[in-house]
């Protein structure tokens, strides 16, 4: 027998019971924390986001404003976007450097005239009714890259592994590259369009130009390469997929 020693009382126990379960219930709201805000916008706005891991969605309307959500996984990130000179920066990695956060899943809404250029190391980047002067979308490392009803003068699309989905316009004098070491580059694109174009796909030689291919097109190196043109030839396009296929698809 320990002399000073005491049994924890009931009441004591309870106590600690009432502890944990408010923990548990605090990393569940942690777990499921949010962030919103909405930054007024001039006519020639830019959105520049850097990500680390979740899926990324930008959506252009009718308004000259720009809308940020994201919910945040545990340990939640924080997010300190700033707007500097008619850009919105919004930087996790910067905001968190040598902390450990979970995913982080936006819903951006920008001014259809918007210029974006966004990043992520992993997930999914998503952009859609943009016609502005600047589209950029890059996955350092795998996910899958979807720019839809795109109606901009320079778009540039690149991952890792994964699939990059090209629905849009081509413009007068435009530059246009796509990119991927691994997946499915689609373009789809009116047929009427005009530009210069190189496709290269080293490994598959799996290069589809449907009704995009005329007796301008060239096939370099077994396949491995095609060049070409349709129309006038103003705008440049560039599409290299190291170990995938490219299909370009008439819209």
């Amino acid at each position: 027998m320990i002399f000073g020693s005491k049994t924890p009382s009931s009441k004591t126990t309870m106590l600690l019971c009432v502890v944990f379960f408010f923990a548990l219930f605090a990393d569940e709201v942690a777990a499921q924390k949010k962030f919103a805000r909405t930054y007024p916008a001039g006519q020639n706005v830019r959105l520049s986001l850097t990500n680390r891991t979740g899926t990324v969605t930008v959506e252009g309307w009718n308004r000259q404003e720009i809308s940020i959500s994201a919910s945040m996984e545990a340990p939640a990130a924080t997010i300190v976007p700033q707007s500097l000179s008619g850009t919105i920066f919004v930087n996790v990695l910067k905001d968190n450097q040598g902390k450990d956060v979970g995913n982080v899943n936006f819903l951006i809404r920008v001014p259809y005239n918007a210029m974006v250029d966004i990043e992520t190391r992993i997930g999914n980047l998503i952009v859609s009714n943009v016609r502005s002067g600047l589209v950029r979308a890059h996955i350092s490392s795998e996910g899958d890259i979807t720019l839809t009803n795109i109606l901009a003068k320079n778009v540039s699309a690149e991952n890792g592994i994964g699939d990059i989905f090209f629905d849009g316009e081509i413009q007068e004098s435009g530059n246009y590259r796509f990119s991927s070491m691994k997946g499915n580059i689609n373009l789809r694109i009116p047929f009427t369009s005009s530009f210069r174009f190189v496709a290269t796909a080293p490994s598959t030689r799996s290069i589809s130009l449907g009704a995009f291919a005329n007796s301008e097109t060239n096939y370099l190196g077994d396949g491995r390469r095609v060049i070409g043109k349709t129309g006038d030839g103003s705008a440049t396009l560039t599409v290299t997929n190291q170990r995938g296929t490219i299909g370009f698809l008439r819209r």
